[in-house]
């Protein structure tokens, strides 16, 4: 029969509780370097079990999808104010949303989304050169770029101009998740504490952006009659059309909202946190960022970047890819076992949580040599090797993986190339940037770099 795990060392009645809630991924990491593939840790009267070999992780989000759930404090509290959405759904209710959802994302589909995504990065790079100061906050500018961009391309909807505030109530949320998830004790979510407070105020907001929008569609529609050329292929417009097969009912105003916020969110935030981090590392990198430049130049000739292009800019998907393999904006995903389970020869006991890591399995030493190193070769086709598919699982596995992977991928090579082609990001300060390992990773501080103009090749 099968044995316990080894236990990450902590002394103390807390045990490594203080070390998760002040640095989770260092944590992390120290377990995974001193005890192996597998490893318990102890907070308190709570045990987490962490997988780091893509071996386990797969088992744990593919092969055993079934006999596992979200039924981890982390989702109950991300469900506090994305209800019942994709994300945080599970079962039938799954099952029949994501078959929903899924056309929305097939490529042939958002290939058409491609041109609005470069145009909106160029008008970024219009705003950055026409600026009096040619310093510039990275971080914030992606998040306004992002959610311009999923506003544009999945909700047919300008939401530009609601940037500041959806930034400032979604960093508010996920803030406040991760010291939910944190807490010795839970607190309910309806007591009236401070920090409370400020999540229902920030809920309210993000609620208003997203039933005006939902609301304004409607009303287009019944007078209209139609949802218009530009909207009928739309996220927003499928889920509005979409009918229940046993009663042929559609979708409510909150179901709408649950399945559009999710989208419009995770793809808003994760997208930014990826980007922020790539331009910090081609900062710190110039011989990578040199040949990104005569990549891009070659390929485009002067001209915006079109989806015919995407073949032709495969190193600026190697620089993003192993962008999100040292900073996965997903860092860790939680997963809990209905029943006992054997995961890498050790027993997990029905009900604990189980985390799967991307940043740690990104940094396993026997599929990444020199982990640490910022290094696109890894991912040359021509240097292709026998690592298995979940040594590298930016946007999760299995039956959960995330469905705008494809949507995703061809907006960061699309807004790398745009940017990279008229201008150059160069880092303010010399310093390391730290990890705030929230709901996803983001930079501890703002990455703030200097704007340099290039000189377009012409075409």
């Amino acid at each position: 029969m099968s044995g316990p795990p080894p236990t990450f060392p902590t002394p103390g009645v807390l045990g490594s509780l203080p070390h998760f809630r002040r640095d989770p991924v260092g944590l992390l990491m120290s377990g995974f370097e001193s005890c192996g593939d597998v490893v318990r840790f102890r907070l308190l009267n709570r045990s987490l079990y962490l997988v780091a070999h893509p071996r386990d992780a797969r088992r744990v989000l593919l092969d055993q999808a079934s006999t596992y759930d979200k039924g981890t404090r982390g989702f109950r509290v991300l469900r506090v104010f994305l209800r019942n959405g994709l994300l945080t759904s599970e079962g039938p209710q799954w099952l029949r949303q994501r078959r929903i959802i899924q056309p929305a994302f097939h490529r042939e589909r958002i290939a058409g989304f491609a041109d609005t995504m470069a145009a909106a990065a160029g008008h970024l790079v219009d705003s950055w050169l026409g600026a009096s100061s040619d310093t510039v906050n990275v971080s914030a500018d992606m998040m306004r770029l992002t959610l311009r961009i999923v506003g544009e391309t999945l909700l047919s909807t300008d939401v530009s101009q609601e940037a500041d505030r959806v930034g400032q109530a979604l960093h508010t949320m996920l803030r406040g998740a991760n010291e939910a998830i944190g807490r010795v004790v839970p607190v309910p979510a309806w007591w009236p504490t401070p920090a409370h407070r400020r999540q229902r105020a920030a809920m309210r907001t993000l609620d208003d952006v997203m039933l005006d929008i939902i609301s304004t569609r409607r009303a287009a529609s019944e007078t209209s009659g139609a949802m218009g050329a530009r909207k009928d292929h739309d996220l927003l417009s499928m889920l509005m059309a979409a009918r229940d097969e046993e009663t042929g009912e559609g979708m409510s105003d909150a179901q709408l909202r649950d399945e559009a916020m999710t989208i419009f969110l995770a793809g808003h935030e994760t997208t930014a946190v990826a980007l922020g981090w790539t331009w910090h590392l081609l900062g710190a990198h110039p011989v990578v960022r040199q040949r990104l430049e005569q990549v891009v130049d070659d390929a485009l000739g002067g001209r915006p970047p079109t989806m015919s292009d995407l073949p032709r800019l495969g190193y600026v998907e190697q620089v993003v890819k192993e962008s999100m393999r040292l900073y996965p904006p997903a860092w860790v995903v939680s997963r809990r076992p209905k029943i006992d389970d054997v995961v890498g020869g050790f027993r997990i006991p029905a009900g604990a949580i189980v985390l799967t890591s991307p940043y740690v399995t990104h940094r396993h030493p026997d599929f990444w040599p020199d982990p640490t190193q910022f290094d696109p070769g890894r991912f040359d086709p021509a240097n292709a090797d026998d690592r298995p598919a979940f040594a590298y699982f930016p946007f999760g596995g299995g039956p959960r993986q995330c469905i705008g992977n494809t949507f995703a991928m061809m907006e960061l090579v699309l807004v790398v190339a745009t940017i990279a082609q008229r201008c150059r990001l160069d880092a303010t300060a010399a310093e390391e940037i730290g990890q705030d390992p929230a709901i996803t990773l983001r930079p501890a501080a703002p990455i703030t770099m200097r704007v340099r103009r290039r000189a377009v090749v012409p075409v």
